[in-house]
């Protein structure tokens, strides 16, 4: 009997199984699969295989290139994207700068209200977005600052400092510090031991931190909404606005690059991350 009940536990959890990867990724397929779907009007409807929605995207003729109205729309797409991808990697530059260098101030420093400082760096990831997005537009607006590029650049570095403030730091706290002391004792600068000693170490943390940080901006559509300017529509923004018209086919195209370019970048951080950092006889000498 408990034979039988333990075969039909193992049943219950593999269907299970199947049907929750079925019902997380088949959709993803779907839209894979349509990207390439001939037909304008009805994406559900398979009307041959085609890449005119690709070359679209590049630029490049296709049989709808004579339609005004359809290439306003695909360079508005194209426009969205591209402030997207400028957004996201300035973002991700700055966000990881500071939110490393806030990590090991917190980690190596002893300072008064330190324990409170830390709690406030949490305070934007459990924040609503729809809240801090509110608090956002309203900083803005009383202080001047036009709402375009710049401010939805700032805003997303509010929040995502805290990601990667958060991975570094737990990837600090798995460190040996008496590495660095070794380095200090060996008379190194403390710029030589945080370039030579600290940074390969961290390396990891601070990779995947970059890569959540680019992946969260691209995908924001909550707080980029409030505190987005006319011209600087990001691409989350700009699907939102196209549903309440109907999707265009060129969505399935970006929607599976931008897939290919995700699993490209958790690739790479995989193999970075890997990586072991490589040692050098010369530096030992130096």
């Amino acid at each position: 009997m408990n034979a039988l009940l333990a075969n039909l536990g193992r049943r219950l959890l593999g269907g299970y199984s199947l049907a929750f990867f079925v019902f997380l990724y088949l959709p993803i397929g779907l839209i894979v699969a349509y990207s390439f779907n001939s037909n304008p009007i009805n994406m559900m409807i398979w009307d041959g295989f085609s890449l005119d929605w690709y070359r679209s995207l590049f630029g490049l003729s296709t049989s709808l290139s004579e339609n005004a109205l359809y290439v306003e729309s695909t360079d508005q797409l194209l426009a969205a994207l591209r402030t997207s991808l400028v957004v996201a990697l300035t973002t991700t530059a700055i966000s990881t700068v500071i939110g490393t260098l806030t990590a090991l101030a917190l980690a190596r420093y002893r300072f008064r209200l330190q324990k409170f400082y830390r709690v406030l760096l949490f305070m934007p990831m459990l924040m609503p977005d729809i809240v801090l997005g509110i608090a956002l537009l309203i900083f803005f607006v009383g202080v001047g600052m036009p709402l375009g590029k710049g401010s939805i650049i700032i805003g997303h570095c509010t929040f995502l400092i805290s990601y990667v403030f958060l991975i570094v730091s737990a990837r600090l706290a798995g460190m040996d510090t008496r590495l660095e002391e070794a380095s200090a004792d060996l008379g190194a600068s403390p710029w030589t031991t945080f370039r030579r000693v600290t940074l390969p170490q961290i390396l990891p943390g601070v990779v995947g931190g970059a890569l959540l940080a680019f992946i969260i901006s691209m995908d924001d559509l909550v707080i980029t909404y409030f505190i987005a300017g006319v011209d600087s529509t990001t691409l989350p923004v700009f699907i939102y606005g196209m549903i309440r018209r109907g999707i265009k086919p060129e969505i399935n195209a970006i929607a599976t690059l931008l897939l290919i370019a995700s699993l490209l970048i958790a690739a790479l951080g995989l193999y970075l991350r890997n990586r072991k950092p490589a040692t050098s006889q010369d530096d030992s000498h130096g």
